[in-house]
This record gives structure tokens, C-alpha cells and sequence, in this order.
């Protein structure tokens, strides 16, 4: 501050009262009048128009509205500079042009109790007028009753002419059918909303973003964008794509290969959706919605919400999915015209209509998320360490399936190998084969598929939505045991230990497990009963046999096994009253059948004739052939262990009891080698007088063996690494003999 300054120039202080001028007259209130037409048509275009994005979406939903099958979009600087698109609607008559720019005029809206019934994309008539007052507008239509097409130059919502001096009326011109506006200088006239704009590369992919949505939703029309001045086409989708091949075009494989569909519908809410969403392999970085409600693309805070909270318990924590929704609501129930953009619509019953979607989401994540499995720290029966931990630099990375690589520089230890190429020697090949040694030098094909031919027909897989079907699986589901189908699912078959008493070896990471197929494989094709009911494969018999004599035969054999055991213990009556059921059961029985022939041949393949001639059986397993000679059994037990009274239990009885016709069946003990040298060695002869165990075995049983042997090692164990979910019940079918780490602790002591 000047130190020359005087005092009394220094300016007041704040808060200082000013004295009033005795002569200044009071102020009167400004006098209210109307905007000019010009500044309240440029507010409203600044409305609706908020963006380049914002007029193309205008512009595309009116090109679909005019039935349009092919739409090609050209941009320049983001859509600023230039905006065209070309369609091959129905075009705008050449009367109609004079007020098409106007505010409010349409074709598509007469009174106001329109607005509860419309199925149209506009209808305010607002579009092309809000363009036209904030950019240069170009319109070259023409109809299919026009010789010609007129080309006309908008400004203001008026016709203009397109140089000074020319008149401003359409002028013709060739052209094809359809309509081509052309949006140029946008905002030329509104310095400030076009100098927010950042970049124009970021409002071309705010474009693509819409050219996108519609591409996915508009079946039956084709679309491309292009930059100018680009040779190649930034988006392409055929008019007769499918919706998945739009969105692999669109998103990428990444997101088509991981589709789920779903739909819903229920009319007392009065709704009706479908659409596809990811599964739980798939997850970004950001949630994307594409939400169209009535064919209109709109958002949505609440369903973004809501679906965000229906894949939280399926996708990893920060993971986010892919959705795709077609809702459509009753126009009634709708309110379109709360939003200046039309961005969002309000409808009644919102939150129940949300609430539905989500569940059916929730339901069909839940189907396809049961064949993925997550390791738990269970402990098998007699097994000490079945947990490896998951941060253990020793344990099975995923549980079980390859070794986790070791650090760089650091030699993995011996007993953390793992033989990992099932075609390298086994273990078996040390032990005296069961099979003559010619038998493993026969191609896999010749002994699995000997004497069987495939063919594929084209018969449309069933959709199977019965509730009791859905329970059935449900009910598999909540008893699977995860470490043990984990241990399964990472499995190498190392070789068939016991046919009599059905006893495998398979090794899982540094451990060797014996289990059961017996009990496995009974469990195993009851699953497959489940997941492939209705759609089973078709075993042909030729020529078909009778069900009575097949049943004929299981009843005596089971007259004979009865008879045996209770002889000694019975009255004659009662033994005489036993062999009255054995008589009447194959009539009984081939009745039931026959009755439910029908039945039987849609659900479960199994086809018979109505004079009682059993012509197929279901193939559940290719590869895989069941035991023919368990079959009169089978039918048997059909009459009076299935209940043919409930639906879920006759589906569930007659599954279980086709899983144990297709369980491999137990064989007798391979034969061992008679040597003549050694006599007193020779096996005791039975009551018959013959030997079970010498070097020669019947025909039939040896092939039998050796067909089996063979199907566990190539089909049947393959098939239980793929698709088997261990239940609890399982448990009693495996044990642990041996562990790498432990035997190298016991030799360490040695």
C-alpha cells in the first residue's frame, strides 16, 4: 500500500449501510413476456439433443419404425461434423415434407390416450425438429409408388433453399428407395455445448456403444457404421444373423461362447422377457446392460442394481457380468414419455417385474453352475490328508488336476511328480495279464465297438421342464460331496484290480484310491437318466424279441432261486401259492408295459410294440453296451419295483432301476494256468465235477471280459471324470492305498 495514501480514501468496510438517495426512485417488477419461437425451439433441441449419440439414436429408431431391413450409418469427427443414415424403409411422401421438420407432427400419435397404446419407437414428432435447429439437415427420400426421389434442406424446422437464389421447395433427384438424412456442422450454432465435447474419437464409440444396442435387439435388420474416410466398416451384422451371432460380433467370442438364455412370462403382472446373460466363466471389470423395454433401449438403475446382486454369489468378488434383456410390458402399464431422451420409462409393478427376471436369471445360473466344482477340506474315510491346502506351494493347483509349477531355479522333489500321459506303461503292465497278451495289441475301436453301428438321426432334442424331473436333479445336487467329485474329475485310470468283486485303481495327484465301478457306475447312469431324460440314444434290437418270453425267463430263474431256499422252510401250500405269482408275473408285467408304451418310448427311448415285441433299448452311454443277459431281469423288476402310481417316483424308480441293468455286471475269476508238471496245484473240482478256475473259460465270458476291461479304461471312467457328481453315498465305494509322500516317508526311515 501507498504510505502516501490518504485515510479517507480507503474504501469502506464490508457490511458497511449504505444511505439510501432520497430522490431514487423504487423499481418496478420486470413485466413478463413469451420467449421468441426461435430461442424455445433450441432450448427444447438442447433437450433431447444432448449429444451426437443422442440424434443418431433418433434417427435409427424412426428408420426402424419405417420398416427398414438395412441401415448403414456414416460419421465424421465423432458424429459433430457429419451424421448420415441410409435406409430402405417405406421413405416419406412428397406432401408430407413441407412440415416434417416442424415441431410436434407425426404420423404416429392423434390424441392423447394414444400415448397408453403405443408400439412405436417415436411419436412426439420432436427428432427432426430438434436437429434442424441445431444443425444443417439434408432429407432424400422416396416411396415405392414415387417415380423419383425429392431431396429437401431444412433450417429452423423450415424448408430452405440449398444455395441462395434457388427455390426452397423439394427438388427431385435419383435415388433408391428409402430415406438418407444427413445431420451436418451439429451444434454449429450453440458454441458452448460443442466445445464440452472432449474428443471426437470418444463420441464415435458413444455412437458405436448405440449403433451396438440396436444391432443385438433388431433382429431382421441389418447394420453398419463406418468412420469417413475408412475403407473397413467399424460394425457389420447380416439381417438374417442370430441373436448370439450379433453379439459375438458386437462383444466378441469372449462373451457368445458364455451365453445362457432365458425367458419368462407372466401374465398377471402382464410382462413377457427373454434374453441371454453370461455364465459364471465369464466376468468383466464393469457391468453391461443392454435393457430394452418394448423394443426401446432404455437404463435402468434398478435392474442394474438388481441383477449386480443376482451374479454377487456366482462371480468372484470385483467380477461383473454380460447382459442382454427384451422386456416387454403392456403399452397401458407403461409410461414412455417421462424423459426428455426417452432414456427411461416408468411401468407399473416395477420391482416385482424385476424381482421375476432375477430369479429366472438366478435359476438357470444355478442349472449350468452344478457341473462346476469347488475343493473343500473333507476328509474321505480313513484318508488323513485328502485337503491340500490351496496356498500350499506342495499341493494340486485346482484342485488335483496338474501340479502347481515350482518356483524358478528350484528342482521340484521326487515324491511331488506326477505321472501325468495316461499312454505311458501303468502299473499293470508288471502284473500277470488277466487277458491273453494278444488281446492289447487289437485296436480300442474293434473290441468297443464290435458288432455295433452308429447312426445319427435328426430328431430335435426335448426340452424337458417337468418339475419333478427338475426336483430329481435338484435332490443329486444337494448331496455331492465336492472333494470327492474333485478327486474323480482329475483322475487317471491306472487299471481293472478285481472283476468279481467290481474293483478298479485310479490315481488322483500323488495318490493311488481302489474304488468300486460297481457302485460308481450304478450312480453314474442314474445321472445320466437325469441329465439326458427325454433324450436318450436308441439301442436296436433285431429281430424283437418277446417281452413274455424274456420276462418268462427271469420269473423261472427266480422260481429256482426261491425254491432252493425255502423248500425246507415252507408249507406246500404256501410253496404252490409262490409258483402261482412266478406264473402270472410275465403276463402282469408285459401288460404294464405295453399300457405304458408310450410313455416309455418319448421319456426313456424304450420301444415296444403293441403286440408286446420289445424293439429298442435306450442307449445312455456311446461306447458302452450293458449286459443283454441282465435284461430279462430288468423287465421283470419293471412290474413290481416301479411305482407307476406318483410322477417323480416312477421317473426316479424306473431311472435307478435302468442304472442297475447298464452296471457292468460281476464275472467270474480269470482262469489260471494249469501247469503239468505240478498236478497237486490243480483247483478242487466243484459238485459237478467241474473245475472253475483252469486255463480254459468259456467263449462268451472271455470276450465279455475283455470287452469290459476295455470300456472301463476308454469309456466308462473317461465319462465319470467329465460328468459324475460324487455324492456322500459314494464314499463307501473308494479308499485310499497308497500315497506318494507318505511311502517316501517310510522309505526315508528305511
Amino acid at each position: 500500500m501507498d504510505p502516501e495514501m490518504d485515510v479517507d480514501d480507503a474504501p469502506e468496510p464490508r457490511g458497511t449501510k449504505r444511505p439510501a438517495e432520497e430522490n431514487e426512485a423504487p423499481q418496478k417488477p420486470k413485466r413478463i413476456k413469451a420467449l421468441d419461437p426461435d430461442v424455445v425451439n433450441k432450448i427444447a433441441a438442447g433437450e433431447i439433443i444432448v449429444a451426437p449419440m443422442h440424434a443418431l439414436k433418433e434417427l435409427i429408431e424412426n428408420a426402424v419404425d419405417a420398416g427398414s431391413t438395412s441401415l448403414e450409418i456414416l460419421v465424421k469427427d465423432g458424429g459433430l461434423k457429419l451424421l448420415q443414415i441410409t435406409d430402405n424403409g417405406h421413405g416419406i411422401d412428397r406432401d408430407d415434407l413441407p412440415i416434417l421438420c416442424e415441431r410436434f407432427t407425426t404420423s404416429k400419435l392423434k390424441q392423447f390416450e394414444d400415448l397408453s397404446s403405443i408400439g412405436t419407437y417415436g411419436f412426439r414428432g420432436e427428432a427432426l425438429a430438434s436437429i434442424s435447429h441445431i444443425a444443417h439437415l439434408t432429407v432424400t427420400t422416396k416411396t415405392a409408388g414415387s417415380s423419383c426421389a425429392w431431396r429437401a434442406h431444412y433450417s429452423d424446422g423450415k424448408l430452405v433453399p440449398p444455395k441462395p437464389g434457388q427455390p426452397a421447395t423439394p427438388k427431385a433427384t435419383a435415388g433408391r428407395g428409402g430415406t438418407q438424412i444427413t445431420v451436418e456442422d451439429l451444434f454449429y450454432n450453440v458454441p458452448t455445448r460443442r466445445r464440452a465435447f472432449r474428443s471426437a474419437s470418444e463420441e464415435y464409440a458413444k455412437i458405436l456403444d448405440v449403433v451396438g444396442r440396436y444391432a443385438v435387439h433388431c433382429s431382421g435388420v441389418a447394420f453398419s457404421c463406418r468412420k469417413h474416410g475408412d475403407s473397413g466398416v467399424s460394425i457389420s451384422t447380416p439381417v438374417a444373423a442370430h441373436t448370439i451371432d450379433r453379439i459375438r460380433q458386437i462383444h466378441g467370442s469372449a462373451v457368445a461362447n458364455e451365453l445362457v438364455e432365458f425367458e419368462i412370462e407372466d401374465q398377471k403382472l402382464g410382462f413377457r422377457s427373454s434374453g441371454y446373460v453370461t455364465n459364471a466363466n465369464y466376468h468383466v471389470k464393469r457391468t453391461v446392460i443392454l435393457l430394452f423395454i418394448n423394443h426401446r433401449s432404455v437404463e435402468s438403475t434398478a435392474v442394474k442394481r438388481a441383477v449386480e446382486q443376482t451374479y454377487s454369489s456366482f462371480l468372484p468378488k470385483g467380477g461383473h457380468p454380460f447382459v442382454y434383456i427384451d422386456l416387454e410390458i403392456e403399452p397401458q402399464r407403461v409410461d414412455v414419455n417421462v424423459h426428455p431422451t426417452k432414456r427411461e420409462v416408468n411401468f407399473l409393478n416395477e420391482d416385482e417385474i424385476i424381482e421375476c427376471i432375477c430369479q429366472e436369471v438366478r435359476s438357470k445360473l444355478t442349472r449350468v453352475d452344478s457341473s462346476r466344482t469347488f475343493l473343500t477340506q473333507t476328509l474321505l474315510p480313513g484318508v488323513i490328508t485328502m485337503e491340500p491346502a490351496p496356498h500350499d506351494p506342495e499341493s494340486i493347483d485346482g484342485g488335483g488336476r496338474t501340479p502347481k509349477t515350482p518356483a524358478t531355479g528350484k528342482k521340484p522333489y521326487e515324491h511331488n511328480l506326477v505321472r501325468t500321459d495316461s499312454k505311458v506303461r501303468k502299473i499293470t503292465s508288471m502284473l500277470s495279464p488277466a487277458v491273453p497278451c494278444t488281446a492289447e495289441a487289437e485296436p480300442t475301436s474293434s473290441v468297443l465297438e464290435e458288432g455295433l453301428q452308429y447312426e445319427m438321426t435328426d430328431r430335435e432334442p426335448l426340452r424337458i421342464a417337468l418339475s419333478s424331473v427338475k426336483n430329481l436333479r435338484a435332490s443329486i445336487r444337494n448331496t455331492m460331496h465336492n472333494t470327492l467329485t474333485e478327486t474323480i474329475a482329475s483322475h487317471t485310470y491306472v487299471g481293472l484290480v478285481d472283476e468279481r468283486r467290481r474293483i478298479a485303481a485310479i490315481q488322483s495327484g500323488v495318490k493311488l484310491y481302489l474304488v468300486d465301478y460297481g457302485i460308481f457306475c450304478n450312480e453314474f447312469f442314474y445321472q445320466i437318466g437325469l441329465t439326458d431324460f427325454g433324450n436318450f440314444g436308441i439301442i436296436k434290437l433285431d429281430p424283437p424279441p418277446k417281452l413274455n418270453d424274456l420276462i418268462q425267463i427271469a420269473a423261472d430263474a427266480e422260481r429256482e432261486a426261491v425254491s432252493d431256499t425255502t423248500s425246507q422252510k415252507t408249507k406246500p401250500n404256501k410253496q404252490s401259492e409262490e409258483s402261482d405269482i412266478f406264473t402270472n408275473a410275465p403276463d402282469l408285467v408285459a401288460r404294464t408295459l405295453i399300457d405304458k408304451r408310450e410313455m416309455l418310448n418319448e421319456y426313456f427311448s424304450l420301444e415296444i410294440s403293441a403286440e408286446g415285441e420289445l424293439l429298442s433299448l435306450p442307449l445312455l452311454l456311446k461306447g458302452y453296451l450293458p449286459c443283454l443277459g441282465k435284461l430279462p431281469r430288468f423287465l421283470l423288476r419293471l412290474g413290481p419295483y416301479v411305482d407307476w402310481t406318483g410322477e417323480e417316483d416312477c421317473f426316479r424308480t424306473f431311472l435307478r432301476e435302468l442304472a442297475a441293468f447298464y452296471t457292468p455286471e460281476q464275472l467270474p475269476p480269470p482262469p489260471l494256468p494249469v501247469e503239468n508238471s505240478n498236478a497237486a496245484a490243480a483247483p478242487e473240482a466243484n459238485e459237478s465235477g467241474e473245475c472253475p478256475n483252469t486255463s480254459t473259460e468259456d467263449e462268451i465270458v472271455k470276450n465279455r471280459r475283455l470287452q469290459i476291461a476295455r470300456m472301463l479304461e476308454h469309456v466308462v471312467f473317461p465319462a465319470l471324470r467329465s460328468r459324475l457328481v460324487a455324492t456322500n453315498r459314494l464314499l463307501r465305494g473308494v479308499v485310499e492305498v497308497a500315497d506318494l509322500k507318505g511311502l517316501y516317508r517310510v522309505f526315508e526311515r528305511c
